[in-house]
């Protein structure tokens, strides 16, 4: 698979990546992994920064790896995972995911997969989980706003005014199409 290796202190450099090392990487460890690699040189770190996908197969094809500099912190966005059971979506509320990923700082090394947020804490219509009720890996810093949410218990609106009655027949107008009779004559 095609792939370009670049960075901070990394010229542009294509290269070629075993296709079922990376879909395996992909399955087990998701993108916001450190990947080693070797043959340019000299081993380096690098973290997938996009992958372009088969819009049939959703099969990667093409790879964009960001060259990690030795002591640096980087930023990636991190899928959230969602866990437990809120009272009030049993209850009959709706779940509102709001952010699916989050932007996080941290080194290489302390990079976590996923973030897990519980959301046993919504007991009631209304409630919020924010950014600042998360509680991040050690060496995980986020920098969006504490106040942003990130899912919420929404009441499940129902449309009490909708007429289900047959439309009268009667009041509807047609349109004549074609000559009219005063031409026809």
């Amino acid at each position: 698979m095609p792939a370009v290796v670049y960075g901070h202190k990394q010229e542009a450099t294509p290269v070629s990546l075993p296709i079922a090392d990376f879909t395996r990487i992909l399955r087990e460890s998701g993108e916001s992994v450190v990947i080693d690699i070797d043959g340019l040189g000299k081993p380096m770190q690098v973290l997938i920064h996009d992958i372009d996908r088969d819009p049939v197969s959703n099969q990667p094809r093409h790879a964009d790896l960001y060259a990690i500099e030795k002591g640096a912190k980087v930023e990636v966005a991190v899928p959230l995972s969602f866990t437990g059971e809120s009272f009030a979506v049993k209850t009959g509320a709706n779940l509102v995911k709001v952010l699916h990923e989050l932007q996080i700082e941290a080194a290489p090394a302390d990079l976590p997969q996923e973030i897990e947020i519980d959301i046993s804490a919504l007991n009631a219509v209304g409630d919020q989980i924010h950014v600042k009720d998360l509680v991040l890996p050690k060496g995980v810093v986020t920098h969006v706003d504490p106040e942003e949410v990130v899912v919420l218990a929404q009441e499940v609106e129902v449309d009490t005014e909708t007429d289900t009655a047959a439309p009268d027949m009667g009041a509807i107008e047609v349109e004549k199409k074609g000559k009219d009779e005063e031409q026809a004559a």
